[in-house]
């Protein structure tokens, strides 16, 4: 039986929105990747994660009052179409989908090597595709299923970081039994605040934005809720106090306990903490709670690309076949494509990881600015339109527009220049916009032929009948 749109199942409740919002933001890369930001950047890296927070609130609440207004599973695809044109609504949201792809396939393979961390004689490919697969079927059961699963998932992290964050107040604070509090000396006492030059920070910035990416999954999620409106104003309206305590709490409570320059930072900063603090086993833990952040991933992504597709599959972008929904509501077949090619990034992970998979990782890299960018060119355009049609459906409102959407749009550009010429970021940007470009070609040479195709066939259909009359 075919479904059509009507029936897609708004069983998401803003209990899981609230939490999706909140998890969302707290990914592998807070718990792992935070540490080599430290070491190249030290104590100013705080600045880093503020400046790039501050960026992704403003690119949050500019897709919060469009998705409060014209909530869609399609999201920002559906909104660039409208705003720019079908060209750039097509191809953001094949890049979208193309990034969870090989997001889908790096959190399957990170996931598989902390399991074969604890369990070591499985291959680790059996336990890639076991988690591929069982969180496929979570997904593929109901839109509810998937809520359920994020809604925990997010809420072990946030957990997580809440016990951080208290046990780190504790020891700068002096209060925490059996430990001695460091003060601000780690803060400026190792070359100052800001030991290499204010262009670290700025260099930080574009390490550090890529770990936000994920907080625009409710904008998508919300086209599946019951009370859509507002459940994005709730998670727009918090996403300023999130990032705040997650990441810049976070990090604070890093650089202020351990030196920025130590060996063990860079390694894992939250296990160095908890090791420095004297709790037991602190690295089997860290590596439950960043496998509970990998299989948050892991299921966001398989969402978040299925329901890209079936929203580009509404206006024409991508086949007609990923609107048909099982009895649940839910574009089954439309998760199994970004599925099967998911498998296909698992398998040169491991056949070709220093080539083919790593060209598939690179490419993907830059994708997350190119989404950004967008929805602030869509937002400008979106936003006059909604003031002079329907100024009374602005329920979230971006402030003071236009001037703080070009700031935003400024600060973007000015990341992906910063990525042009950093050596280590450079192939990132390139092989990202080589594949912007192909992707924007596929546009003009098939969808522009259908849609040729389409108005020579009605032109006919319209001689035709001034024929018969």
């Amino acid at each position: 039986m075919d479904h059509t749109d009507k029936d897609l199942k708004k069983d998401l409740k803003i209990r899981h929105i609230t939490m999706i919002s909140i998890g969302g933001v707290i990914g592998a890369g807070l718990f792992v990747g935070s540490g080599a930001a430290i070491h190249s950047t030290g104590p100013g890296v705080i600045l880093s994660y503020a400046l790039a927070g501050l960026l992704v609130v403003f690119v949050m609440r500019m897709l919060g009052e469009m998705a409060s207004v014209h909530p869609t599973s399609g999201s920002f695809s559906t909104y660039a179409r409208d705003a720019i044109g079908p060209w750039a609504g097509y191809t953001i949201g094949w890049l979208y989908w193309f990034f969870w792809v090989i997001v889908i396939a790096i959190e399957a393979t990170a996931g598989a090597g902390i399991i074969k961390y604890w369990v070591p004689g499985i291959p680790l490919w059996l336990v890639s595709l076991i988690l591929t697969v069982l969180l496929t079927l979570t997904n593929v059961y109901s839109v509810k299923s998937f809520g359920e699963f994020e809604y925990w998932f997010s809420l072990i992290k946030v957990t997580t970081i809440i016990i951080f964050l208290c046990i780190g107040i504790a020891v700068i604070l002096g209060v925490m039994p059996g430990t001695h509090s460091p003060g601000l000396s780690n803060l400026t006492g190792i070359g100052g605040f800001i030991p290499k030059g204010i262009g670290s920070v700025l260099l930080g910035i574009t390490i550090v934005v890529f770990s936000f990416m994920g907080t625009e999954i409710v904008a998508v999620a919300a086209g599946e809720s019951a009370e859509p409106s507002k459940a994005v104003r709730i998670a727009t309206n918090s996403v300023i106090w999130r990032i705040l305590i997650f990441y810049i709490g976070s990090i604070f409570i890093i650089v202020t306990l351990l030196p920025w320059n130590s060996a063990n930072i860079l390694k894992s900063p939250f296990v160095a903490v908890l090791e420095h603090v004297g709790i037991p086993a602190a690295a089997q833990i860290m590596n439950f709670i960043v496998l509970t952040a990998v299989l948050s991933c892991l299921n966001s992504g398989l969402y978040t690309n299925s329901r890209m597709l079936y929203g580009m599959a509404q206006k024409g972008d991508a086949p007609k076949a990923f609107l048909k929904l099982n009895r649940n509501g839910v574009p089954v077949r439309a998760i199994l494509f970004g599925t099967i090619f998911a498998y296909i990034g698992v398998i040169f992970s491991y056949v070709s990881p220093d080539k083919v998979f790593l060209f598939l990782v690179n490419a993907s890299g830059g994708i997350a600015l190119f989404v950004y960018l967008v929805i602030a060119f869509s937002h400008l355009q979106m936003r006059r339109r909604i003031e002079q049609e329907n100024p009374v459906a602005l329920q979230v409102k971006m402030w003071a527009f236009p001037y703080l959407t070009y700031v935003t749009i400024i600060g973007i550009i000015g990341i992906l220049v910063a990525m042009a010429v950093i050596p280590d970021l450079r192939s990132q940007f390139y092989l990202t916009s080589l594949v912007g470009v192909l992707v924007v070609a596929s546009y003009f040479v098939f969808m522009k032929k259908s849609e040729g195709a389409s108005t020579a066939a009605s032109r006919a259909q319209t001689k035709e009948k001034v024929k018969v009359k």
